[in-house]
């Protein structure tokens, strides 16, 4: 039988949260469908060389989930580690159906219930959670002649350890976080490196520190890690002014900081030159690396702007703009993901057959990022401009929840069969988030970036504050939403105008 109360579409921290919120409930009818063949998502897929967390780990850690950490930003097997002990932890592993890839998903307005269709059946559910996540679709640009490259080629989101890459020439296409942390890692160990940077990024110091026996032992006990969670958050948390508030603190403080640290650790002044935004910084994702400067110094190791970029890829490697032909063994594909107009990668369609590709053909939006005015008992998990540039993306994820948790629960003790947003007060919010977002860097900085979708509104982040976000999550107002009876197409109360939000 392949009928549950609730479908959660992804086993990363997303849909970890989301199973835990449920049992919380007393919810436990519920599935984790995950395209893979293990669980855990992001920080179980991407194995790359150098792959660590950019956000401090007491932080980025689920709230009732406090961990041991080993060093202050965690490396990806530590992560591994986090993720597979709370999925144990809750006995998620026996709620998930691995192998399972979601091919399409639809309303049914008849059963009013959701149809789930995938390479291993047919599934449905009253509730439907999308947990997919906004970067697990990677991302490769379709360069002239990308199929005859004869050497090996991968994405870092793909990263192939048959192959050993020590020794070889290597080219490394993209200059952002993924980028970041594997030229570091690799440029040690190969004979030369070509880095392709379509466009520089500010960098900044990682402030990283190794936790001793002591300060583990200390991690271990709620209060000193509830504090140290509360020190952190707050600490990044004033970056929104910046962001938001001040171009001009952003450039007095950070811009002139990693100004002195290009300076500082790059020798040769055309480098500088090359790897120095022309854009305020925090437009695009700031890195946060040590270790990148120091090995794009090396001599084995080149750089390539977007003046001798990519004409196209041969069989022996990639012939720039400018003429030069780059012979390779091994094309490391760091390009991203499809995070914005890409964020759910399989057809959905609600009400009247109305998919939300249709109803993102202008740009995505949504109800606090979450909830979509057609689409009943859908609720999606890192959704429009719930992206966060300055905190922890779990932080976000855990306050979405607060809102979905509250929504079932409606749907649930009020008898009902379905919940919906309604569709001025969807228009309310993004209007909100749109206006909200022009006071920013991300909209005003002067770089083009993955979080704008093709429109040019930016859709990946939220505008303000993360408490504020909370606080929006956690403040269910029904009066936003209009409820479906029990096996009824009919609304059991009207529409209420929605008020503007707050």
């Amino acid at each position: 039988m392949n009928h549950f109360q609730t479908i959660i579409i992804g086993s990363g921290f997303g849909g970890q949260c989301a199973a835990m919120k449920l049992n919380k409930l007393g919810l436990t009818d519920y599935v984790i469908l995950e395209r893979r063949d293990f669980m855990g998502g992001t920080w179980c897929q991407n194995t790359y060389p150098g792959a660590a967390v950019d956000v401090q780990s007491p932080l980025y850690s689920i709230e009732a989930e406090p961990y041991q950490w080993s060093q202050m930003f965690a490396e990806q097997a530590e992560l591994e580690q986090y993720t597979n002990y709370v999925i144990d932890k809750h006995g998620l592993r026996d709620k998930t159906r691995t192998n399972t890839n979601v091919e399409r998903v639809h309303w049914d307005e008849v059963g009013q219930q959701w149809v789930v269709s995938s390479n291993a059946g047919e599934f449905t559910a009253q509730f439907l959670i999308n947990a997919s996540g906004p970067l697990s679709t990677p991302m490769i640009p379709n360069f002239n002649g990308r199929d005859n490259f004869a050497g090996t080629s991968f994405h870092t989101n793909n990263w192939d350890w048959n192959y050993d890459y020590k020794g070889k020439r290597v080219a490394v296409i993209g200059s952002g976080a993924s980028a970041a942390q594997a030229i570091p890692a690799m440029a040690g160990d190969v004979a030369e490196m070509h880095v392709f940077q379509r466009s520089p990024h500010w960098v900044l110091p990682r402030p990283d520190r190794k936790f001793g026996k002591f300060a583990r032992w200390l991690l271990g006990k709620k209060p000193m890690y509830k504090l140290l969670r509360s020190l952190i958050y707050w600490t990044l948390e004033y970056r929104v002014l910046g962001f938001k508030y001040s171009k001009t603190m952003l450039k007095l403080v950070a811009q002139r900081k990693a100004e002195r640290f290009i300076k500082k650790t790059i020798r040769d002044p055309q480098l500088q030159k090359a790897l120095t935004p022309d854009f305020t910084i925090g437009c695009k994702r700031i890195i946060l690396s040590s270790t990148l400067y120091p090995a794009l110094d090396q001599d084995n190791i080149h750089v390539h702007t977007k003046e001798d970029g990519i004409a196209e890829i041969n069989e022996s490697g990639i012939l720039t703009t400018q003429g030069h032909q780059v012979d390779v063994d091994l094309i490391v594909y760091a390009t991203g993901y499809c995070a914005t107009d890409g964020v759910i990668s399989y057809p959905v369609e609600g009400r009247e057959g109305r998919t939300i590709a249709q109803q993102w053909a202008e740009f995505p939006r949504a109800y606090l990022g979450t909830s979509l005015p057609g689409f009943p008992n859908l609720f999606i998990i890192t959704g429009p401009n719930t992206g966060i540039g300055h905190t922890s993306a779990i932080f976000v994820i855990e306050a979405q929840l607060n809102y979905i948790a509250k929504a079932i629960k409606s749907v649930v003790s009020g008898g009902h069969r379905a919940i919906e947003v309604t569709e001025q007060a969807e228009e309310n919010y993004t209007q909100m988030i749109h206006s909200e977002m022009e006071k920013t860097v991300w909209k005003s900085g002067g770089c083009n970036s993955w979080y704008q979708s093709k429109s040019g509104h930016v859709i990946a982040m939220f505008p303000g504050f993360s408490f504020t976000y909370r606080r929006m999550a956690s403040a269910f107002k029904a009066k936003h939403h209009r409820f479906i009876a029990a096996l009824s197409r009919k609304s059991s109360t009207q529409p209420a105008k929605a008020s503007q939000i707050a």
